[in-house]
């Protein structure tokens, strides 16, 4: 797992628009906070009410840039996206190799039923690149909690 003080791994991932983004470049013109979650699926009710819950602090978190990351595809986060009104990227991570790299993509079971899948989770990143914080298992509720705390403090 990932932790606080641990360097972020790069990727480069295509956004709801089909245009590519790399976190390096993106650290490197913004010198800007980023927060990278991960959620399983775009427009289910948690990712719905974690996408929304971020889109609405948009406005308290300054320049920081938020960045959803789910393995739906670019046509499914641009829906997603204009659906809800999304002011932040999403970004498609189709083969999983990003959230096998921050460690999300975990075993998961539900009825019965034992599949690969990602588990929520939220990490900030610093503008060199460094892991500020890393939250494993987050609800949907508190990812828009702890990064405005995190921020302010």
């Amino acid at each position: 797992m990932l932790k606080p003080g641990d360097k972020a791994p790069d990727f480069t991932l295509l956004d709801q628009n089909g245009e590519p983004f790399t976190l390096s470049e993106s650290l490197q013109q913004r010198k800007a906070w980023h927060l990278i979650y991960f959620y399983p699926k775009a427009d289910t009710p948690g990712c719905t009410k974690q996408a929304c819950g971020l889109n609405e602090v948009l406005g308290a978190i300054g320049d920081a840039v938020v960045l959803g990351v789910s393995p739906d595809t670019p046509k499914k986060q641009g829906k997603f996206a204009e659906k809800y009104g999304l002011g932040f990227q999403l970004l498609s991570d189709p083969d999983h190799t990003t959230a096998e790299a921050f460690d999300v993509w975990k075993e998961k079971s539900m009825y019965g039923r034992t599949y690969m899948g990602i588990e929520r989770a939220a990490f900030l990143v610093d503008a060199d690149g460094t892991i500020a914080e890393a939250w494993y298992k987050i609800s949907p509720a508190d990812t828009s909690k702890n990064l405005l705390a995190a921020l302010a403090g």
